[in-house]
Formats: structure tokens, sequence, C-alpha cells
């Protein structure tokens, strides 16, 4: 019985002190974790059963706003290294 299943998370949690969450909030939790800590949406997309990518972007992008910021630096320190200068250099005019 699903209630049954719900009913015993519930209390686990409460037994545990956790804040309360819905058993489906899990789910959420996991993606947006996953997400922000970098793990490929297409793996994210596929563990949640989501029939493409850009559904589970669509849900979640809300996680990935340092990812842009983060791909920039990335990209940026690669072309200052090609350039010659030590990604040390980059780093330091970051701050």
């Amino acid at each position: 019985m699903p209630w049954a299943v719900s009913k015993a998370f519930r209390d686990h949690g409460r037994t545990a002190m956790l804040p309360p969450i819905p058993l489906h909030g899990l789910r959420h939790t996991y993606a947006t974790l996953a997400l922000a800590s970098g793990v490929n949406p297409r793996i994210v997309s596929g563990r949640l059963g989501h029939a493409t990518v850009a559904l589970t972007l669509d849900v979640y992008s809300h996680v990935l706003p340092q990812a842009d910021r983060e791909a920039a630096e990335r990209i940026a320190a690669l072309l200052l290294v090609r350039a010659g200068a030590s990604p040390e250099a980059f780093w330091r005019l970051c701050k």
C-alpha cells in the first residue's frame, strides 16, 4: 500500500529529527543536488526516467546559474594556458 510507505518514511524522518519532506521530495532533492554538484544532466535525466534531457533541464534549471560562470571560467583558464599564461595567473585575475 503506497500510503504505508509514505507513513513509514514520515515516521523515520521524525525519529531522525529531519525536516518534513514528502517521499516524492527525495526525487527532487536528488535531481537538484546532482545537477548542482556537476553530474551530467543526461545521467540525471536517465535516473529520473525523463524522456529527454530537455525536460530535466526545464524542470531543474534553477540550480544551474553558477554552472554558467564555472563554464566561462574553465574556458577562460584553458585559453590563458594555451596563450602561455599559468592557471595561477588566471585565478589571481578572478579574485
